[in-house]
């Protein structure tokens, strides 16, 4: 909800703060994917306490998935935060199971992400490349990470992803 927007960037510019590969701009990126055309609010998701205050976000965002012979729509994961306080107590998990159901209930078939494939493979997450997906992060392979949001959804449709500007700015 726009009313979450700030809270929201302060939880994101926070969960990042202490993370090495990070460059804190997680933030200013929420930013700018909420402002994109393809944006969906409903896979802009926040996690609450008892008293309403935001602790943690996940964010998911179409990107194409481009081959010579089609083009398809599947989501990026990107970022997903929590508060440090917050950290591993769940709050991540269930926002990355429950942005998993959203995605099906709204009809998307995988989501790719560059992230850790310890953390991600305990939801299902394996290496794109097993599904013919590339990303464009060279030398970052190992953490090109994809799923399928059913079984065999990614079959046959393969190529690279192509990401909005805004991931690159």
């Amino acid at each position: 909800m726009p009313s979450d927007f700030d809270q929201t960037r302060e939880v994101i510019r926070k969960a990042f703060l202490n993370v090495k590969e990070s460059d804190q701009t997680e933030h200013l990126l929420v930013d700018k994917l909420r402002k994109l055309p393809q944006f969906v609010p409903e896979l802009s998701l926040v996690a609450e306490t008892a008293n309403g205050e935001i602790i943690g976000h996940v964010l998911l965002t179409p990107v194409k998935l481009v081959s010579k012979e089609h083009s398809n729509v599947l989501l990026a994961l990107a970022p997903l935060a929590v508060l440090p306080s917050w950290q591993r107590m769940g709050v991540g998990s269930a926002l990355v199971r429950e942005a998993h159901r959203e995605a099906i209930r709204l009809g998307y078939k995988g989501i790719v992400i560059l992230g850790s494939p310890e953390y991600y493979g305990r939801f299902g997450y394996k290496k794109a490349a097993e599904f013919g997906i590339s990303m464009p992060f060279p030398g970052y392979e190992d953490y090109c990470l994809a799923i399928e949001l059913n079984p065999n959804s990614l079959r046959g449709i393969e190529g690279e992803i192509v990401y909005p500007k805004a991931f690159f700015e």
